[in-house]
């Protein structure tokens, strides 16, 4: 049995995470998966229950089990000037180094590409982003009025891991190929090294097609040609802004699961927003958190080598692929007349 968090999050995190729940506990019983839910604060509610956006309470019960869905976080209405109300730092709590994250079009759904299928790693505990590379302070300093610096961090472990976990996803797949992102002319000694353990560790993994590009020239063949991609693996900042280009080329964030992982744990998250905006109007696509947890499924599956977990990951895909093909049970930013609850009781219904 595993034991699963569920992190609700803010604004329309209410609204998705419990259909992405409601279907994910459809697929367990039909493999025959058993799962412990366990439902915890974080965001707005935490807050109002426990004080802090972050709860003790919720890192606690963490700490026990497999892995969690989190629902986007409305932390851009958090007040500024009170260190209660955080964006919640769980990647860096829980040591998730790898943020995976599928673009995927489909023959009906309008994209600026059709055929695409890529897979994208982008390492979450270095590089430039300064709250996530140092153990106190900050990674970015201002020494006068005229000169501001931020530093990019990366080691020869965070490089070796995503490296990994980017083989190891490719390996699952049909083409069995990974890209491996930098810029080595330029970056010698930081994109040097991720390049470094991106090559050996494409010598563990002959049966996988393995190739180096550098960022900016990838950011044109993405737009141009990106069925030429499989698996594609690079840093931090470099895989925040080209994930983003991903998911507009098959239709925008609204079709962007992706999931965090750690070593022995992952997190199930959305790419998007919490969207204030449209919250509590039951017109959020629940797509994205519902892919979402099926990565998770499918993550559970292959580093536990549980053919049931693997099987409920495929159950949910092609229940999926059935309704958005169907386009009866779809939302508005996909072209249908549903809401949120009635696209996600049709997924559900079509396991």
């Amino acid at each position: 049995m595993y034991k699963l968090g569920i992190l609700e999050g803010d604004d329309i995190g209410l609204e998705v995470v419990p259909e992405c729940v409601k279907v994910m506990k459809a697929a367990a019983a039909k493999a025959g998966l058993q799962i412990e839910w366990q439902p915890l604060p974080i965001g707005k509610r935490g807050h109002e229950s426990h004080g802090h956006t972050m709860p003790q309470y919720t890192v606690d019960a963490l700490q026990h089990v497999d892995g969690w869905l989190q629902g986007p976080i409305g932390h851009n209405a958090y007040p500024r000037d009170d260190p209660t109300w955080i964006n919640p730092p769980l990647r860096k709590k829980f040591e998730l180094f790898a943020n995976v994250k599928p673009v995927k079009s489909y023959p009906n759904l309008p994209s600026l590409h059709k055929d695409v299928d890529i897979v994208f790693l982008r390492e979450t505990t270095e590089g430039m982003q300064s709250g996530s590379v140092v153990f106190a302070g900050s990674g970015e300093f201002q020494p006068n009025d005229d000169i501001a610096i931020g530093m990019r961090v990366v080691t020869r472990k965070g490089a070796s891991r995503v490296a990994r976990e980017a083989f190891e996803i490719a390996r699952t797949r049909k083409r069995k190929k990974v890209t491996a992102l930098h810029k080595e002319p330029v970056y010698r000694l930081v994109c040097g090294m991720f390049a470094q353990e991106c090559r050996k560790m494409a010598k563990n993994y002959p049966d996988v097609e393995f190739e180096e590009v550098l960022i900016d020239g990838f950011a044109l063949k993405l737009v141009m040609k990106p069925q030429q991609y499989d698996v594609v693996v690079t840093t931090n900042q470099f895989g925040d802004i080209i994930t983003d280009e991903g998911a507009g080329l098959v239709g925008g964030l609204g079709l962007a699961p992706g999931l965090v992982v750690g070593e022995r744990q992952a997190m199930a998250q959305a790419t998007h927003g919490s969207a204030p905006d449209i919250a509590g109007r039951n017109i959020a696509n629940p797509y994205a958190m519902i892919m979402s947890g099926k990565m998770l499924f499918e993550w559970l599956g292959r580093t536990r080598d549980d053919a049931k977990a693997a099987a409920a990951a495929a159950l949910m895909d092609a229940a999926v692929d059935k309704v958005i093909a169907e386009a009866e049970h779809l939302t508005g930013d996909l072209g249908g007349k549903s809401g949120t609850t009635q696209m996600g009781e049709a997924i559900a219904a079509a396991l």
